[in-house]
């Protein structure tokens, strides 16, 4: 057998790789294609092809690798006896990829009762280096071939490696042995603890239909469950919005529970009828309800509260809230009423009313995670106000939370108000530190444009502001890391001889699990985009793994890294229909990644389609004048035509709102109407302070987003 030669990865070739691959990547050919064809659509045409070129290439590794994704795929179409033929002779031809081998063999035998040796064909998923993905779940296929004929041996292995179980798995099999074994109060407790855990999936089934069994076989002797555990699983039921089975579960329990168990479960029978929508039954049931003090008695006024603020009844909203403070100073439920509350009126343009809320928030919760957004609204609307307080609030806010996301925004108006104290000096360093601390943000691209003005580029120094920010911790984003560690190359070598085989899902899970397991995410963020069938299918890969990369300076890692992060795709196609509307293309990209991430089939809830995310009905309002002659729904998938429409739509929107690009992009994610009350709120002095004036947070960041895209785009590729 001769073994193709596998070349250590280094940065040089990671970075080639990544520079060679096309933005959308075509399907691709040989062995990988006939693959993904053949586990698409299984036929027997399909598996021939397959066939033939494992035999074609019988003594190459690539011969192999076409016999692995046989295997995998007999596997996967439960035709274990093929699978378990092919997959046989494979693991010492494999040796980089020996788990994967001895994983779906060691499954193909357990699923075909094929018991016999099943642990030794395992092993390999054991001794890897770095580890398998697959080594918490071998344990559980070598403990499911024992306990047919040694459960108690089965059982023992399990709690050994119990560490290790990938769980609700291992519990119900853990469950499922010591039943095997006789050990039925056992087998109940770990039966107990997924279904009082789990309100959904394939263990929770398990559970349930084992609990069912074990309930009529030890009658009396039946161990019965905690009422934490009956309440936790009812409290899980409305956390995944299943409100009716949550409100069934809550009413049963009644009559088991006492205390302030039955209080909790008396009020969360409320709170579900709430949640589904219920209000006119919820809200006078929960007033009903007459309770000793207690957190459930600060839930039951919490949703009170609630019920008073879908009704429009300030006064009774508020009066609760004093009430909350009254009885239950230090609830999280006071904490949620006051952030409701002060949120209601934020939404109302109320300063007065929301700014003693916020206040409550961060001086009662200082450590709650919304502490830092209340002081922003309190420090923020002081600035607007031109409070004598305003830059000692600002300063205030960057000691107590330098890490926070609303930081930027912080440093900008503590420059902006030096600048209106004629303070160039200390503006200027501010300006300077929000550009070096948080660069790829939407503050720092406008702290850029504030350094060009002549009167901030005169050499002063700013004696009292480079003191204050030499006190703030700023966040520091280390420079991505060039050279691989032996970890991560080997990850990498691994994922490419499984992209080989076809297998790319398999090849991408091995570098997720490489980047929570010692590996360098980054680099192993950059082998899936590399390699992904589609940009924005890296896009997110880029997302979910590369870190905080819009604190990290754009010399700060490879320029590959910020092409996968900002692609542009469609870029000709691009370029025409935004010069065509007279729009800046890399603003047209920026609200692109942010609306569908270049996935040309998105579509989103609200029944938007294609790359900008235009509603059917508006495409069809505004085809004819985008050149698009023939139009149908399905024709909003198509990129051309998608950006045709887009930059057609948001031309007339950026008409509609003089020009002013984040009134237009406020108005494109929230609808004209919201953008319209906004803007009427107050005169504002740049559009820096309608973008921070804006209540919905979605929206804010939305415009913030689109934006600091279009800096990237325009740096990256103008």
């Amino acid at each position: 057998m001769r073994l193709a030669k596998i070349t250590p990865v280094r940065w040089f070739s990671l970075v080639a790789l990544a520079a060679a691959a096309p933005a959308v990547t075509p399907p691709p050919s040989g062995l990988g294609s006939l693959v993904r064809a053949y586990r698409e659509t299984p036929s027997a045409a399909r598996r021939a092809a397959v066939e033939a070129y494992a035999a074609a290439h019988a003594r190459e590794t690539s011969g192999s690798l076409a016999r692995l994704a046989l295997g995998v795929g007999d596997y996967e179409q439960k035709n274990y006896a093929a699978a378990i033929a092919e997959l046989k002779p494979l693991p010492a031809k494999l040796p980089q990829i020996a788990d994967y081998v001895a994983y779906y063999l060691g499954a193909a035998r357990v699923e075909s009762d094929d018991f016999e040796g099943v642990g030794a064909d395992l092993a390999a998923a054991h001794r890897t280096e770095p580890s398998s993905q697959f080594a918490g779940r071998a344990w559980l296929l070598e403990a499911q071939a024992l306990q047919p004929g040694d459960a108690a041996q089965a059982t023992r292995l399990l709690r050994d490696h119990y560490s290790e179980l990938p769980q609700p798995a291992g519990d119900v099999t853990l469950a499922d042995a010591y039943l095997a074994a006789g050990d039925l109060p056992r087998a109940a407790d770990f039966y107990q603890r997924v279904y009082y855990e789990y309100v959904s999936g394939d263990a929770a089934t398990r559970a349930a239909a084992g609990l069912a069994m074990l309930k009529q076989t030890m009658a009396a002797a039946y161990p019965p469950p905690l009422p934490q555990q009956m309440l936790r699983r009812a409290g899980r039921l409305l956390d995944a919005r299943e409100y009716r089975d949550a409100r069934t579960e809550y009413q049963d329990l009644l009559n088991q529970l006492t205390g302030p168990d039955r209080d909790l479960a008396r009020v969360r029978i409320g709170v579900a009828d709430y949640m589904s929508g219920r209000t006119n039954t919820a809200c006078p049931y929960l007033r009903g309800l007459d309770l000793p003090p207690s957190e459930a008695d600060a839930e039951r006024l919490y949703y009170q509260m609630e019920c008073a603020r879908k009704m429009m009844d300030d006064d009774a909203m508020l009066a609760l809230v004093l009430r909350l403070g009254q009885m239950y100073r230090q609830s999280p439920w006071r904490l949620k009423a006051l952030v409701s509350a002060a949120n209601r009126f934020l939404l109302d343009n109320r300063p007065a009313d929301y700014i003693p809320l916020y206040k409550q928030v961060y001086q009662d919760f200082p450590q709650d995670p919304s502490a830092p957004t209340a002081h922003w609204k309190v420090a923020f609307q002081a600035y607007l106000a031109e409070q004598a307080d305003a830059a000692n609030l600002v300063r205030e806010h960057l000691r107590q939370y330098p890490g926070h996301a609303t930081a930027p925004a912080a440093l900008y108006f503590l420059a902006r108000g030096e600048e209106t104290a004629n303070d160039s000096a200390s503006a200027r360093a501010y300006y300077a530190r929000l550009d070096a601390a948080f660069p790829n943000t939407y503050y720092a691209m406008l702290a850029r444009k504030r350094l060009e003005f002549p009167e901030l580029q005169k050499p002063q120094s700013a004696l009292e502001a480079e003191k204050f920010l030499a006190t703030l911790a700023l966040p520091r984003t280390n420079p991505v890391r060039v050279e691989p560690i032996n970890a991560t190359t080997v990850r990498i070598e691994r994922s490419r001889l499984l992209r080989t085989a076809g297998l790319s899902d398999l090849a991408d899970a091995e570098l997720r699990f490489g980047a929570r397991n010692g590996g360098q995410p980054v680099l192993l963020a950059m082998e899936i985009a590399a390699t992904a069938d589609a940009s924005y299918l890296g896009l997110r890969a880029m997302k979910s793994l590369a870190g905080d990369y819009l604190n990290l300076p754009i010399g700060g890692a490879p320029r590959r890294f910020w092409e996968l992060l900002f692609p542009l795709p469609y870029r000709t196609e691009l370029i025409a229909s935004a010069r065509a509307q007279e729009l800046d293309p890399y603003l047209l990209a920026g609200l692109i990644r942010q609306e569908s991430e270049f996935n040309p089939d998105a579509l989103s809830r609200k029944n938007a389609f294609g790359l900008t995310q235009v509603q059917p009905s508006t495409g069809r309002i505004y085809a004819r004048r985008a050149g698009v002659l023939r139009f149908t729904n399905r024709s909003l998938f198509q990129p051309s035509t998608n950006l045709k429409i887009g930059a057609t739509i948001f031309q007339s929107m950026l008409g509609q709102h003089g020009g002013s690009l984040e009134q237009t992009l406020a108005a494109y994610n929230a609808g004209p109407n919201r953008a319209a009350e906004w803007i009427m709120w107050r005169t504002y002095r740049e559009p820096a302070e309608f973008v921070e004036s804006i209540p919905y947070t979605e929206t804010r960041d939305y415009v913030q987003a689109v934006l600091r895209n279009a800096d990237i785009y325009r740096r990256l590729y103008q």
